[in-house]
């Protein structure tokens, strides 16, 4: 089963947090885990933001940044090209969503994932009325 992960999921992986254990059964369910490109500056954004805010130390950043590197090795990683683009430009018409979100929908959409994970409700809605299956975490 080829599962898209929009970062607010995907980095749940790495960070414990509600909807955690839920995507980690994803992830073991995947044949292959989807990602758009985007998803790695914002999740290292995310690990920046705990860093400053001192819930992680320097090392835990480091190791969390290791771990997010080696598995993404493995992942599809959907560019930013213009079926992705112009599949986000239309969900952003349809739907009030932020601009990344759109992209994420978009990514998934042209990958063909059979499922999108997201711990966003509205991106969650945006992605059901592009066709998608979704799962929230």
């Amino acid at each position: 089963m080829r599962v898209f992960f929009d970062s607010s999921a995907f980095v749940k992986r790495y960070i414990s947090e509600a909807g955690t254990s839920a995507v980690l059964v994803w992830c073991d369910q995947a044949t292959e885990i989807i990602l758009s490109g985007i998803a790695l500056p914002e999740i290292v954004s995310a690990f920046c933001r705990l860093q400053r805010e001192g819930k992680i130390t320097d090392v835990q950043y480091r190791q969390l940044k290791s771990l997010l590197l080696a598995d993404i090795e493995d992942a599809a990683i959907c560019d930013l090209t213009p079926p992705v683009l112009m599949q986000a430009i239309s969900s952003l018409e349809k739907n009030v969503l932020r601009g990344m979100n759109a992209i994420h929908i978009g990514s998934a959409v042209v990958l063909k994932a059979d499922v999108f994970v997201s711990a966003d409700l509205r991106q969650l809605d945006a992605a059901a009325r592009a066709g998608l299956r979704v799962e929230l975490v």
